[in-house]
């Protein structure tokens, strides 16, 4: 689509010429994010460089009636940020300026494109940093962070990032700046706060953010355990947090997750374990020494068939490294790949990886699990040419079969990554018609005329109708009727 010239006059009037991109070749690289089997090149693209341009474009695209989508460092995996037909790309990466670290209030406040280990690394000289730490923490940021609610590998503990914002300013496409929440981490009125982190950008855009940080523990244990079977290795995550501790990363790779984490990065991982456990705790060092040996009990009660203590922070950051790296060296074993992204009750694990199994040999499509097992928080990988014809659909087809899986177990359709395009039908399996409507009046209350990164997060009725004939025609029971584990 040709854009429209008095936009673009306007755009540039307000950021400057070379911040606003319409030619081809400067917009090909914004056309997708993470989830690049969806693709589309940007009309426009604007690169603000101060909270008043960022204004400047949602204004200029109000009165010209045009979509408008944000984008943050593009690694999010639903396709959050997949550029809209006619619309403007609002790329957010030039706000990257750390504006205050204060470790007497233990805060920080930050531009939306500060990425998310930055904040950390300013931190660190006061013995203090930032919690939430996503696998892409060294690319993703604040502003993407906020608008997806990330998590990572020490979220059990330490939550997500809706758990470690104080405050945000939002610029909204009526024109208008909204401060919500409080950087004393007490505020009037409804929250707000909570109903803005997560909502993928659909009802206005972070300009500023305050974070909490904490102090850096006094000491941090990793263990490492090994299972010759899936099924011990999920039921001994239960048996850890049914003992009452909670640590701060519970995570479980399957046997092709740890064979290519190991090939990739060389992290020390038992290539011969059909599952493993990464069990992290940290805190004061009376409390960690209770913790580290009652987890190892219980670790070989369960079965493990080693067990590894890190002996140093440089041994930790490597078996770290494998499970951080693990989407990446996962990469390696395909063509292509999905990152799936559910949630469900951890009593469930065992059970719902053993379909997940059968599903995946149905499909005639590998599948490597490697999740945030101590919250439920699966991360499928479904491996996948795209250059064979109809693999595209097919992993898609699995994916949605997972989603729905979490749904009949009492789960959710994701838990870190987003709805965004991806998981659109899934949707409509766990939400109704009188709950989607409510999304869509809370839309229409923040952005009336629907310009903010329109058909993402949340399906239409009709969408939905659309799914379940397909659904129906695929030829395959719907998840209502699949066994609750």
């Amino acid at each position: 689509m040709t854009p429209d010239p008095a936009l673009v006059s306007e755009l540039r009037s307000a950021l400057g010429a070379d911040a606003v991109l319409v030619s081809a070749e400067a917009c090909t690289p914004f056309e997708c994010d993470a989830l690049n089997t969806q693709r589309r090149r940007p009309d426009i693209v604007a690169l603000p460089r101060s909270p008043e341009q960022v204004m400047a474009v949602l204004n200029a695209c109000r009165r010209h009636a045009t979509p408008v989508v944000a984008r943050g460092a593009g690694t999010g995996l639903s396709g959050g940020a997949l550029p809209v037909a006619g619309g403007v790309l609002l790329v957010m990466s030039r706000l990257d300026q750390i504006i205050e670290i204060d470790p007497a209030r233990r805060i920080a406040r930050v531009q939306p494109g500060v990425t998310n280990l930055e904040i950390s690394q300013a931190a660190a000289p006061f013995g203090l940093y930032y919690a939430p730490d996503p696998s892409s923490q060294v690319a993703c940021t604040i502003g993407g962070n906020v608008a997806e609610n990330s998590g990572g590998v020490h979220c059990l503990k330490h939550g997500l990032t809706v758990h470690n914002l104080l405050e945000i300013r939002v610029a909204t496409i009526d024109g208008e700046w909204l401060t919500l929440g409080s950087a004393s981490g007490e505020a009037p009125g409804l929250a707000l706060l909570p109903l803005f982190t997560g909502s993928e950008g659909m009802l206005g855009v972070t300009v500023e953010a305050t974070v909490q940080l904490k102090p850096l523990p006094e000491r941090v244990e990793l263990v490492l355990a090994a299972f010759g079977d899936v099924r011990r290795c999920a039921d001994a995550v239960g048996r850890i947090i049914a003992t009452g501790i909670v640590p701060a990363g519970l995570e479980m790779m399957d046997a092709p997750a740890i064979r290519a984490a190991e090939a990739f990065v060389h992290c020390g991982y038992p290539t011969d374990a059909a599952a493993l456990l990464l069990c992290e705790l940290d805190g004061l060092n009376h409390d960690v020494q209770r913790e580290l040996d009652a987890v190892q009990a219980l670790l070989h009660d369960c079965g493990a068939t080693s067990l590894r203590v890190a002996t140093g922070a440089a041994e930790r950051l490597r078996m770290w490294s494998g499970r951080k790296s693990a989407f990446p060296a996962v990469g390696r074993l395909a063509p292509d790949y999905f990152c799936m992204d559910g949630t469900i009750p951890r009593r469930h694990l065992a059970g719902v990886l053993e379909r997940i199994g059968e599903m995946s040999r149905a499909a005639g499509l590998p599948v490597a699990n490697v999740f945030h097992a101590g919250d439920g928080n699966l991360h499928p990988l479904i491996l996948f040419d795209a250059g064979q014809p109809g693999e595209v659909e097919r992993a898609e087809y699995l994916g949605a079969e997972i989603l729905e899986l979490c749904v009949a177990v009492g789960g959710t359709v994701t838990g870190e990554h987003g709805v965004g395009v991806e998981k659109l039908g899934p949707m409509c399996t766990q939400f109704g018609a009188d709950e989607l409507e409510a999304f869509h009046a809370l839309k229409r209350a923040f952005d009336p005329d629907g310009l903010l990164n329109p058909g993402k997060a949340i399906p239409t009725l009709a969408r939905c109708a659309d799914y379940g004939a397909m659904r129906v025609h695929g030829g395959k029971l719907p998840f209502s009727h699949l066994p609750r584990f």
